[in-house]
């Protein structure tokens, strides 16, 4: 266990003391970033080196606020589905805007991703005004199976859109195409397929699937993409992509500086979809973002504390940044954040170092990236589809209880078949229902009810009516609001049901007390059913 002493200095004195181990972190992770983020903003609709920008200034602009220590911030595939249909959505690609007053032009040779850039600048405001308001903590309202839903619906999303890239097939034939179509169509998907191009992606995925299950150390400590680059862009050469295949087999990065400029076009932001499109880039990447940061604390060694809010400000600063600039939304991405921790990162100088490191290679290696295949991107995102819909995330779910399933399969119904709002919607819609079958009193459904008792250092805390997902926040602004190194113990013998959002976070809780020296104490679940085996399942108080 790291004690107090052992906490990495912040700042540029964290810089002077944690130099070596953050910039050899960071450079590991600018060997991840690098093709995920050029197949990232592929797959969304944008030209792939805007990606890297974003990664860039995810590094080296975000690190000079208050963000999380151990986060690497960038663009992910969570956020795919949504700037692919926005710019979709938006089309346009190569008109001209008139003003819609004066008929004079305001601009030309626009595209879908341009105006989708002023979606990114807009909901990057309000997620700055939302950390300023201190509404980091909101994130704690909506359910867990709902949200692991809407991401595992992301996954699958992902993994249908880019198996016709992975096998080479012209993009412009199925664009249009729903999800549940592109699955219908994966066996004429294989029956076109180009076969140099498919021997590249399916190589590509047998590296991230298969490789991690041989036990080699030096493996283990290498980034996977790097692999896969590594085997991939030299059959790319071999087999003469640049002059046997279509433009759509390589990465183009083109005039990369030359597209630094204001990109960002605001030309619908008196229409519904604009609107539509910047509520969605908000509660997704907020949201998304805010998990992986609970989530990475949890990794850090010496458990520090993020600030929520604070990092909610760097994000939306960066996003604001990149959004002006032609790049995307970004937020704490999942797997280069834990990564960063398993690579050893003591500070947030890692992911400016990563930022660093990514610059380097805009400047001088854009020639290198042009000769990866668009084949190996798609395998990373399809790999990453998959750890987000992997059949793990449905067996735990089931195993936390069967109405956390249902939830889970009902977000991700609705969110393929609709949209992301729409599907995490009906999933808290769903956990209503079954909270009020289950005799959770209308009362107690927003209002945290509970009696405080304090004796010196010891604090009784008895909780009544109901602990679920909707009334959390009073209960988690009371908890954070107690002393220090008290003795608390917490009754639970009068509360009529316990969710799993609930039981989740105060579990959390009583370990990060109990860790920083006080004593938390939960007792009362004796008369208590709980609907599976699970330790962190729903309770519900039955008569003795």
């Amino acid at each position: 266990m790291k004690t107090n002493a052992n906490i990495p200095l912040k700042g540029f004195q964290g810089l002077k003391q944690n130099w070596k181990t953050d910039m050899s972190s960071g450079f590991m992770i600018f060997l991840l970033a690098l093709p995920l983020s050029l197949g990232i903003a592929k797959a969304s609709g944008f030209p792939p080196a805007m990606g890297v920008l974003t990664a860039m200034i995810g590094g080296l602009f975000t690190s000079l606020f208050k963000a999380s220590e151990l986060t690497i911030k960038g663009p992910a595939a969570g956020l795919i589905t949504i700037c692919a249909a926005a710019c979709a959505e938006f089309g346009g690609d190569g008109g001209v805007i008139y003003d819609a007053v004066t008929g004079m032009q305001v601009a030309q040779n626009f595209h879908a991703w341009q105006m989708v850039c002023g979606v990114i600048v807009v909901a990057s405001v309000l997620q700055i005004l939302f950390g300023v308001l201190k509404f980091g903590s909101l994130s704690d309202f909506f359910p867990h199976s709902a949200i692991h839903g809407m991401l595992a619906a992301i996954g699958l999303i992902i993994i249908a859109k880019q198996i016709p890239v992975l096998l080479g097939d012209d993009p412009s034939i199925y664009k249009g195409e729903s999800v549940m179509e592109l699955f219908r169509d994966i066996p004429k998907f294989v029956m076109e397929s180009h076969w140099h191009i498919a021997v590249i992606g399916l190589t590509g995925l047998c590296i991230l699937f298969l490789l991690p299950l041989l036990k080699i150390g030096f493996i283990k400590k290498m980034p996977l993409p790097l692999f896969v680059l590594i085997l991939t862009v030299p059959l790319a050469i071999i087999w003469n992509f640049k002059s046997t295949e279509g433009t759509y087999a390589l990465v183009k990065i083109g005039n990369f500086w030359g597209e630094i400029r204001i990109n960002a076009i605001f030309e619908h932001i008196g229409t519904f979809t604009f609107w539509k499109y910047v509520f969605m880039f908000l509660f997704v990447s907020s949201l998304e973002s805010l998990l992986t940061v609970k989530a990475v604390d949890n990794l850090d060694p010496y458990k520090r504390a993020s600030d929520y809010n604070g990092d909610l400000i760097a994000q939306g600063s960066g996003n604001v940044l990149s959004g002006l600039l032609g790049g995307l939304p970004m937020i704490s991405e999942v797997v280069r954040s834990s990564a960063n921790v398993g690579f050893g990162a003591k500070t947030k100088w890692s992911n400016f170092f990563h930022g660093g490191f990514l610059l380097i290679a805009m400047l001088f290696m854009i020639p290198v990236i042009e000769m990866i295949p668009n084949a190996a991107l798609a395998a990373m995102l399809i790999f990453a589809g998959f750890r987000l819909a992997a059949p793990k995330e449905f067996i735990h779910t089931y195993k936390v209880g069967l109405e956390q399933l249902v939830i889970f399969i009902v977000t991700i119904i609705v969110t393929m078949l609709e949209d992301l709002l729409l599907g995490v919607a009906c999933g808290i819609l769903v956990k209503f229902i079954f909270h009020l079958a289950n005799g959770v009193p209308l009362k107690s459904l927003f209002k945290a009810h509970y009696k405080k008792e304090v004796y010196g250092n010891d604090i009784k805390l008895v909780i009544s009516e109901s602990a679920i997902f909707s009334n959390l926040l009073g209960f988690k602004r009371m908890l954070v609001g107690l002393p220090e190194n008290a003795n608390i113990h917490v009754d639970m013998s009068k509360v009529k049901l316990i969710d799993h959002s609930f039981m989740a976070f105060i579990s959390h809780f009583q370990r990060e007390y109990n860790f920083r020296g006080g004593s938390f104490e939960i007792t009362g679940l004796e008369n208590h059913k709980s609907f599976s085996d699970h330790p962190l399942s729903t309770k519900k108080l039955i008569k003795s």
